[in-house]
C-alpha cells in the first residue's frame, strides 16, 4: 500500500509455496486478496513479488504477463518490488547454504536478475520505481579466491550498466539492493560500504553505481550482527550508499542457559539457515556458529555459554511476537530504525514485511492461518509508523 508520504509497503510473497509461475499466481488469489481485503481494501495494494527462476521465466512471457497486468488492474494492486534472493525451491526441502546459489560469480545469477527487472520494468508504477533484492554477493565459504571477488564485481557492474539502459527505455527508477546476511560474503554494513567502494575503484569516473546498485537493509541480519540503526544508516548514507529496499524483520534473542536451549530447539528446522552470533557480556566481542542446531550442541557440551552471553539468531520470527521469559525479538531495531526515519523519512520508499518462516515457526508462535499473522503484521507495522507520525 502506499503510506501517504510516498513509502510503498507490502509483504514479501515468499511466505507462500509457489516454484512455478502457476503456483505462485494461485497464491495471489487464495491469500494475497485475504490479506488485501483487511488491511487495504479501498485504496492500490502493494504487492510484494517473489519470484524463483521457474516463475520469472514463466512470467516473462508476453501474454502471461499481460494476463497478470490486467488482474492487477481488476484488482486495484501494482507490483513494486521483487525479492530476487532465492533462485530455486525456497519451500519444503531443504535450503540451507543453498538459498545463496547461484551467486554473483556466476552467468545463472545476472541472468536471473536481470529477467526480474524485465519483468518489474513492466509492472512497476512509475510513482513508485521498481526495487529487487538480493544475495550478498555469495556465502563467505564459497568464495576462496580473488577471482571470485574480481568477477562479482564484473557482473555487478554489468547489473548497473543493464539497469542504466532499461531504466532510461522504461522511463521507470530501477534499482538492486544487494542484502547483507549474517556469514554471508557482504555480512555487515561496514563489508558492504567495503565492498561497493571497490566496485567504485573500478571505474572511478561512472557515478551510476550510485543509482541503480544499493542496498536492501534487512532489519533481522544486522540486529543479528549487533548492529544500531542510526550507526548503519549513517555508514550507508555518508558513503553515497542507495538504501534501495527495507525489509522489516526480526531475529530471536536469547541469553542461553539450560532451560532455554531446550526451548530454542523448536527454532531448529531443517530447511532454512540460522545462523548464530554470539557476543561477549565482557568484552563484547562476537562469536559466530554456523547454524542452530551447532549453536546448541555447543552449548549443551564443548562450549557452555559465557554467564550473561546473548544470542541472536538468524531466525524471522513474526513482527507483532510477544517477548517471553525464553527469548525476546530483536524488533527493538526495527523501532530504532523507524525513530532514525522520522528525521529523514526520505532515505527509503520501499518497504517489505519478510517474515517467510510461517511453515517451520514452533506452534506457540504459529497462527492458525497464514493470512492471520500477516495481517498482524500489518497492523504493529503500521501503528509503529503512526507512533512516529510518519503516515497519516
Amino acid at each position: 500500500m502506499k503510506t501517504g508520504n510516498g513509502w510503498h509497503l507490502a509483504y514479501c510473497t515468499n511466505i507462500h509455496r509457489g516454484e512455478s509461475w502457476e503456483q505462485t499466481f494461485q497464491t495471489l488469489k487464495d491469500y494475497t486478496l485475504r490479506v488485501r481485503h483487511q488491511v487495504c481494501p479501498d485504496r492500490p495494494y502493494a504487492i510484494g513479488l517473489r519470484l524463483g527462476a521457474n516463475a520469472a521465466a514463466s512470467l516473462s512471457d508476453p501474454s502471461t504477463l499481460d494476463g497478470f497486468r490486467r488482474w492487477l488492474d481488476a484488482n486495484n494492486c501494482y507490483v513494486f518490488t521483487i525479492n530476487g534472493f532465492p533462485h530455486g525451491t525456497f519451500h519444503g526441502a531443504r535450503v540451507k547454504e543453498d538459498v545463496y546459489r547461484p551467486d554473483w560469480t556466476t552467468r545463472d545469477r545476472v541472468e536471473y536478475t536481470k529477467t526480474l527487472f524485465r519483468i518489474l520494468a513492466q509492472l512497476a508504477p512509475k510513482e513508485s520505481g521498481g526495487s529487487i533484492s538480493t544475495v550478498p554477493c555469495s556465502y563467505k565459504e564459497f568464495i576462496t579466491s580473488p577471482d571470485q571477488v574480481r568477477l562479482m564485481r564484473e557482473n555487478l557492474w554489468e547489473m548497473v550498466d543493464f539497469l542504466d539502459d532499461l531504466s532510461d527505455k522504461s522511463d521507470i527508477d530501477l534499482h538492486l539492493g544487494l542484502e547483507p546476511e549474517p556469514l554471508c560474503f557482504l555480512e555487515t554494513s561496514q563489508e558492504t560500504v567495503d565492498f561497493i567502494h571497490s566496485m567504485r575503484e573500478m571505474r572511478p569516473m561512472d557515478d551510476h553505481i550510485n543509482r541503480f546498485l544499493g542496498v536492501n537493509y534487512d532489519t533481522c541480519h544486522l540486529a543479528v550482527e549487533f548492529e544500531e540503526p542510526a550507526r548503519v544508516l549513517q555508514n550507508f548514507l555518508s558513503n553515497g550508499i542507495r538504501i534501495s529496499k527495507i525489509h522489516l524483520s526480526s531475529a530471536l534473542k536469547v541469553r542461553p542457559d539450560e532451560r532455554r536451549l531446550a526451548a530454542l530447539k523448536a527454532f531448529d528446522d531443517p530447511v532454512y539457515f540460522h545462523q548464530v552470533i554470539a557476543r561477549d557480556p565482557g568484552t563484547g566481542s562476537l562469536r559466530r556458529i554456523r547454524d542452530l542446531d551447532q549453536a546448541i550442541h555447543q552449548a549443551q557440551s564443548t562450549h557452555p555459554p559465557v554467564p550473561g552471553e546473548e544470542w541472536r539468531i538468524h531466525f524471522h520470527i513474526p513482527l507483532h511476537s510477544d517477548t517471553t521469559d525464553l527469548y525476546e525479538s530483536t524488533s527493538d531495531h526495527i523501532q530504532g530504525l523507524l525513530d532514525q526515519l522520522q528525521s529523514d523519512p526520505d532515505v527509503c520508499f520501499h518497504f517489505e514485511m519478510e517474515t517467510y518462516t510461517w511453515e517451520v515457526l514452533p506452534e506457540a508462535i504459529r497462527s492458525r492461518d497464514v493470512v492471520d499473522q500477516l495481517v498482524h503484521e500489518y497492523r504493529w507495522t503500521l501503528a509503529e509508523f503512526r507512533k512516529r507520525n510518519l503516515i497519516d
